[in-house]
């Protein structure tokens, strides 16, 4: 999946304090169940994003209480596999994931008593409320009241016994692969950089230093902005209206950077929503073409762009049906499995499968062959994935050039990501994970799971 580059208007905040009265904040939590019970349990879910928008809209919440469903919805997933060990340890006949309804009430309430800062008697009490409310759990009202009265005396016990990310708050199959790929130490790192969640990055259009000093934000090596914790939300920061910045992780900020295109070069940037990298590629002069299957999403690089001021030509198409090979450079940034954007999107960790993966690395071999295609003799074609899966990064590279004569390594350099060497693998190809970066002064550590690659064509 193309990172979700430009993904917030407002900021989200792991500790989003309770209103207070009775009512106040029972839409927020109903709101944040019902975006859960969409992800649980189902064979092809949808993004928790999109499961959040609709239970937004349909409880017609205020600003204030959309923000708190959010926050008790990532939370709930960010801890998802604690808060089911807890709740399973405390219910006679162990978690009910029979009872979607029922398992998504009591996780979305454990979440508030473990992470949030909201009162104990609120999260408990709301639940009962909610519980009632619903016939499929009316009856169950007094077995949510003692669970989770139970996980509120006992939090500290089950907060120590959740310690170990990689082994308690990650699912087997991943912790096993990262294991294998990265080795314990690093594939721990990674699964403790999850549980801290992500900060905001920007990428500013003009002077970075200048920016970083009007906007209160910390300069990357990289050359991204981020941002210090529980600022203003992002429309009301200086430089947003006239598109001097727009949000994108460092990591994400990087593949588009090894393309370097120069002004008036013919540039095609593939599977290109929402549109992060191609505002970088635009930037620079080039002339940008942004293609993408799905219409909705171009929307919002559409809107982007003339916020930008930007001349980019847009098209809603299938990267394969493209012909023409008369590109300077090709960016594909190709649908994946999304395991590098946990920090961000907890869901992800919760709602993959290895299969998945299996299926996505089909697809990207198809992209990355009729994106090869499309480029001129002597140009660029970078291949890049926000996922930490091998089969998506290393594996597909170096199955391609095994079958593709026509196209060389050309490695990054560490002055290209600000002298960074650790994100630079052995080939010389970009690796970023969730770990690295992990310390930034004034701001959040860590960076996206990312994977990039800088191939030239023989000329």
């Amino acid at each position: 999946m193309a990172s979700r580059d430009i993904d917030r208007n407002t900021r989200t905040k792991t500790s989003t304090p309770d209103t207070g009265s009775d009512t106040a904040g029972l839409g927020a939590r109903r709101a944040a169940q019902q975006a859960v019970v969409a992800l649980i349990g189902q064979e092809r879910p949808p993004a928790l994003d999109e499961a959040l928008a609709l239970a937004i809209r349909t409880e017609a919440l205020a600003p204030a209480d959309a923000a708190l469903a959010r926050a008790i919805a990532v939370a709930t997933f960010r801890h998802y596999g604690l808060i089911r060990a807890a709740l399973a340890q405390r219910l006679d006949r162990g978690l009910p994931d029979a009872k979607p309804q029922l398992t998504a009430l009591l996780a979305t309430a454990a979440a508030q008593i473990l992470d949030l800062a909201v009162p104990d008697h609120a999260a408990v009490d709301l639940a009962v409320r909610l519980a009632k409310a619903d016939n499929r759990t009316a009856h169950l009202g007094g077995l949510v009241n003692a669970v989770l009265r139970r996980i509120a005396r006992e939090r500290d016990t089950i907060l120590a016994e959740g310690s170990d990310a990689l082994a308690i708050n990650t699912p087997d199959w991943l912790a096993r692969r990262w294991s294998a790929a990265y080795g314990p130490e690093r594939a721990g790192a990674i699964a403790r950089a999850h549980l801290a969640g992500a900060a905001i990055d920007l990428t500013p259009r003009g002077d970075p230093g200048a920016w970083a000093e009007r906007l209160g934000a910390v300069r990357l090596p990289t050359g991204s902005l981020r941002l210090p914790e529980n600022g203003p939300a992002i429309p009301e920061l200086p430089g947003f209206q006239e598109g001097a910045w727009w949000v994108q992780d460092a990591a994400a900020a990087i593949p588009a950077r090894l393309l370097a295109p120069q002004p008036g070069a013919r540039v095609l940037d593939l599977c290109a929503a929402p549109g992060g990298k191609t505002l970088q590629l635009a930037g620079t002069g080039a002339h940008v073409t942004a293609i993408d299957r799905s219409a909705p999403r171009l929307e919002r690089l559409r809107e982007n762009v003339a916020r930008l001021g930007f001349d980019v030509e847009i098209v809603v198409a299938d990267a394969l049906a493209l012909e023409g090979q008369d590109h300077d450079a090709v960016l594909l940034d190709a649908p994946c499995s999304a395991t590098g954007t946990i920090r961000r999107h907890p869901d992800v960790a919760w709602t993959k499968s290895e299969a998945d993966i299996t299926r996505l690395a089909v697809l990207q071999r198809k992209l990355l062959d009729h994106a090869a295609g499309l480029v001129r003799p002597g140009g660029l074609l970078v291949y890049c994935t926000c996922s930490l899966e091998p089969e998506e990064g290393e594996a597909q590279i170096a199955a391609f050039l095994a079958r593709d004569p026509r196209f060389t390594r050309v490695a990054v350099r560490p002055e290209e990501v600000g002298g960074a060497a650790e994100l630079i693998d052995a080939n010389g190809d970009l690796r970023t994970l969730p770990c690295h970066l992990a310390e930034v002064p004034g701001a959040r550590g860590g960076l996206d799971g990312f994977f990039a690659s800088r191939l030239q064509r023989a000329g």
